[in-house]
């Protein structure tokens, strides 16, 4: 499954700056896989002295943004599952802000971090390959905003990519 052949209705416009991020002739496994290889490589090259930085004092740490990625590869997980099963119930959505402050990511490590996002996202793999063509395309509402398994996968790859230009552009 390639990015172009998602359709209108998809994914919510808010989604649209996660998933342009890939080339449209990216496929979805692939995308995961790679993806998931190059944030393993971006965070082992971040320096251990940095972790803890924020670029202001108000902004999170880099142990918080990488928290975020997890909790939010998490949810969206549970998103794409859902609709896979055709949950007919409109899933909630979540304040990133409250679930960072309550993380603890301070207490945390980058390896362990670095650890857990592998971790995560190689469940989120194994998940998507479960997925038949039909289940991708099961439209669902997530934060009204209706989304299909697909779309929920390519912007994991684009949401993980946005935070990576975030870290080197005011962190590093």
């Amino acid at each position: 499954m390639k990015k172009s052949q998602l359709t209108k209705g998809e994914f919510g416009e808010f989604y649209s700056g996660y998933i342009d991020r890939l080339d449209d002739e990216a496929e979805l496994i692939s995308s995961l896989q790679d993806n998931t290889e190059e944030m393993i490589e971006f965070f082992k090259s971040i320096p251990s002295e940095r972790w803890n930085h924020r670029y202001q004092p108000d902004k999170w740490s880099l142990l918080d943004m990488v928290q975020h990625i997890i909790d939010t590869e998490r949810i969206f997980q549970y998103r794409a599952l859902c609709f896979a099963r055709n949950e007919q119930k409109a899933l909630p959505g979540f304040d990133h802000d409250l679930y960072v402050l309550n993380a603890g990511a301070e207490h945390r490590t980058g390896a362990g971090l670095i650890e857990e996002f592998k971790a995560v996202r190689q469940s989120g793999i194994y998940l998507y390959k479960s997925f038949t063509d039909t289940m991708l395309k099961i439209i669902g509402n997530m934060n009204d905003v209706n989304a299909s398994p697909r779309a929920i996968g390519f912007i994991m790859v684009g949401h993980a990519k946005h935070h990576k230009d975030i870290i080197k552009n005011r962190y590093l």
